[in-house]
């Protein structure tokens, strides 16, 4: 009742003015949380979970405002860049991938924070780390997979709608003015023709061979072998390590032992950074707002929605 009142008062004082007040809750700089062990040295626990995108995914159960993962692990990094302490970062992945462009901007945002920092890093993939998520981890000086993780799923895939028939239907008949008779190809209003179709091809190999030249060079192995195994399929953990995807088969905390091990600390604490009021207490404590490891429907229609076709490094089974 006594902010009703307060509120009265305010429009009255205003007189004919327009009193905007905002009630969004503003984003609360990052906080750093032990979350085990002890020790002056910090291996930084980094978490990447749900589909890579440059802008945060419809949830029905998010909440606002949210950070995209870009921008978050930007913020995380150079957190971290400042700290004299940090001496190890571990990266815990459980994602199925996303758009090629944000996949490709994490890989370089850690290998530049790697090579700046001159600290170990080591990728822990949990149950999936496929496509674009697996592209993330390999900006990773060692790659450590869960046993049952699902790894693999190495190429591009092109998502578009064609919702030519449907207007027809309802009667509506689009009209596009354009300069070139390619300027519209991938438009939702009509079907591809074959030699646009053979276009979008070269797109989608040149990006694939970028995928695979990365793997060859991260992965110091021939870029035919890659080829050879590099089809879109998954592979298990075991699997995954007999083709050379991945350097080790353990559980988080091994891959947490591997990064001390590298920054030659004997006893460290393994720190992660929050947000006010988000939960941090252990090594597995995730994101405030989980995001399914496989993308929804709901999520998938925002991956559609902006100018064209979207190119993915993702699993979409």
């Amino acid at each position: 009742m006594r902010v009703f009142r307060l509120l009265l008062v305010a429009l009255f004082l205003a007189g004919c003015s327009v009193i905007s007040i905002d009630f969004t809750p503003r984003i609360q700089p990052l906080r750093e949380q032990t979350v085990e062990g002890t020790g002056a040295g910090k291996v930084l626990l980094m978490d990447l979970s749900g589909v890579i995108s440059e802008e945060p995914l419809i949830s029905l159960g998010a909440q606002a405002p949210r950070v995209s993962i870009l921008a978050r692990v930007r913020e995380e990094l150079k957190k971290a860049e400042d700290d004299d302490r940090i001496q190890a970062l571990v990266v815990r992945i459980n994602s199925p991938g996303g758009t090629a462009t944000a996949s490709d901007i994490l890989y370089r945002e850690l290998s530049a924070f790697k090579a700046r920092k001159k600290i170990p890093v080591v990728a822990a993939i949990m149950d999936v780390g496929a496509s674009g998520g697996y592209y993330v981890a390999l900006a990773a000086d060692t790659i450590v997979a869960h046993p049952t993780t699902v790894t693999g799923s190495i190429g591009v895939v092109m998502l578009t709608l064609n919702a030519e028939g449907l207007l027809q239907k309802v009667g509506i008949a689009p009209l596009a003015i354009k300069s070139g008779a390619k300027k519209d190809m991938g438009s939702p209003f009509r079907g591809l023709s074959d030699e646009e179709r053979q276009i979008f091809q070269g797109v989608i190999d040149d990006l694939y061979g970028r995928f695979v030249s990365l793997i060859a060079k991260e992965r110091r192995m021939p870029e035919d072998k890659v080829r050879a195994f590099a089809d879109g399929r998954i592979y298990t953990a075991r699997q995954a390590k007999e083709l050379g995807l991945v350097d080790r088969v353990g559980y988080l905390e091994e891959a947490v032992e591997a990064a001390k091990q590298a920054a030659r600390l004997s006893e460290a604490r393994v720190v992660m950074y929050h947000r006010p009021r988000e939960y941090r207490s252990n090594i597995y404590s995730g994101t405030p707002v989980p995001e399914p490891i496989q993308p929804s429907l709901l999520q998938l229609s925002s991956l559609l929605i902006g100018p064209g076709p979207r190119f993915l490094y993702l699993w979409w089974p």
